[in-house]
């Protein structure tokens, strides 16, 4: 895990040491919640903590909050936009994500003329040991006040040593593919393990999709396999390119084809 003085590109003494002191955080670790300033609480294993707060739906509301079952983490994490719900996809499919927690902690801190507080989206564990913290928020919803939020977090970030990241709409037609794919994520999905073996053998000649299914077996069969080999990234396709169609071009990773 990095330690406060890791910053990737950063000099040791060009840390922010007064945002070290100047944020709060606020999470909850088995029932119990604590707050203690950034500087003593940077090495909390976030990935692992509780919501701060409920996903709170309500009609009328613009927010449509849920639960999202993360293969990643091999169980649920919350959401409260389709928006964010599609991040979330997105992290549960991205191989350098090892852990996820939404809503992990309240940021507190004093803008000068008052107190204030942000409750980050998601906290991301990286398989490097390194973390992200995530927020989701279109564009167009931006105003003033969320732009100041997101540049303190960016800020308390930056002096521990994490990456912050703020998400919008991902392009459509990608999206649309991913959620696809989605319906196959669970490891289950990838068995028989014969059957992705072929899969694998059969695509390493770039051919359509519907046809390399057939070249392996009854497609009833393989086709699960294929889009669970298709979602962790041992097969690809043009994911952005358009809809997932039966004559979808799939090839085997690292075969060097590359569309």
């Amino acid at each position: 895990m990095r330690r406060v003085g890791d910053v990737v590109g950063v000099p040791a003494q060009a840390i922010d040491q007064a945002a070290l002191a100047a944020f709060e955080l606020d999470f909850s670790v088995d029932g119990v919640r604590r707050r203690r300033l950034l500087g003593s609480s940077w090495d909390v294993r976030f990935e692992e903590v509780e919501p701060v707060r409920e996903f709170a739906w309500h009609r009328y509301t613009r927010g449509f909050a849920g639960w999202y079952y993360s293969a990643t983490v091999r169980d649920h994490v919350g959401y409260e936009s389709w928006l964010e719900r599609d991040r979330l996809v997105l992290l549960d499919r991205d191989p350098q994500v090892v852990g996820i927690a939404s809503q992990p902690f309240w940021l507190h801190w004093d803008d000068g003329s008052r107190g204030r507080r942000h409750a980050p989206d998601y906290f991301v564990r990286l398989a490097d040991g390194g973390a992200r913290v995530v927020d989701v928020r279109a564009e167009d919803d931006l105003d003033e006040e969320t732009r100041e939020a997101f540049a303190a977090t960016e800020r308390a970030c930056r002096a521990v040593g994490w990456e912050f990241a703020w998400a919008g709409r991902p392009d459509p037609v990608f999206m649309a593919n991913v959620r696809w794919l989605a319906r196959y994520r669970r490891t289950r999905c990838g068995r028989p393990a014969e059957v992705a073996a072929r899969l694998l053998e059969v695509f390493r000649e770039p051919r359509g999709l519907w046809e390399g299914a057939g070249l392996v077996g009854d497609r009833l069969r393989v086709l699960p396999v294929l889009f669970h080999l298709l979602w962790s990234g041992a097969l690809e396709t043009d994911l952005a390119g358009a809809l997932m169609q039966t004559d979808s071009v799939v090839w085997t990773e690292g075969s060097g084809w590359a569309g």
